[in-house]
């Protein structure tokens, strides 16, 4: 079983730490966090069931620990800072133009924060999908849905983000 858990680890490690990197912006707690996210695995191995691939099955357990980190810091999700999306909604090449470049970290930034503001279902998709960059089977595996209430899901809150950002430039 060592031999075998040590394989996992050494195939995705990078994975599950650029994962919790995404998320978390710091790569000491990412690294603390994909530490633990492995000595999870390894104590519940006994209880996996291969019905979902490797990954999907450590993301979630990332996904968790970094919940937990964050609950016992008694922080809510919504306290942290949420710019980490920025590379992953919007085109991350800034402008050479200085005005150009304000106003692309400026739309980065709110789309980040109406990210932050969407309810733990649409947020946990949107991650997963985004940061984890999952087909919508291995999402769904990992939040316990059906693959077409994931896509569903990712939809409304596209939506939900595109009449945000609307909302926003009109005001």
């Amino acid at each position: 079983m060592d031999e075998l858990f040590e394989k996992l680890y050494g195939e995705y490690f990078d994975r599950v730490y650029s994962f919790l990197f995404n998320m978390t912006r710091d790569a000491d707690l990412s690294e603390d966090l994909t530490q633990e996210t492995f000595f999870q695995a390894f104590v519940s191995f006994h209880r996996f069931e291969g019905k979902c691939e490797i990954f999907t099955w450590l993301a979630s357990i990332a996904k968790h620990t970094y919940y937990k980190y964050l609950r016992k810091r008694r922080l809510g999700f919504h306290a942290i800072d949420i710019t980490e999306l920025e590379n992953y909604l919007l085109d991350d090449d800034l402008s050479h133009n200085p005005a150009d470049a304000c106003m692309q970290k400026d739309m980065r930034q709110t789309v980040s924060g109406f990210v932050g503001r969407l309810s733990d279902k649409y947020r946990d998709v949107v991650l997963l999908r985004i940061y984890a960059d999952m087909p919508f089977s291995q999402v769904a595996a990992a939040l316990g849905i059906t693959e077409n209430s994931a896509k569903v899901i990712f939809f409304r809150a596209k939506k939900m983000l595109s009449e945000d950002l609307k909302h926003e430039l009109t005001v």
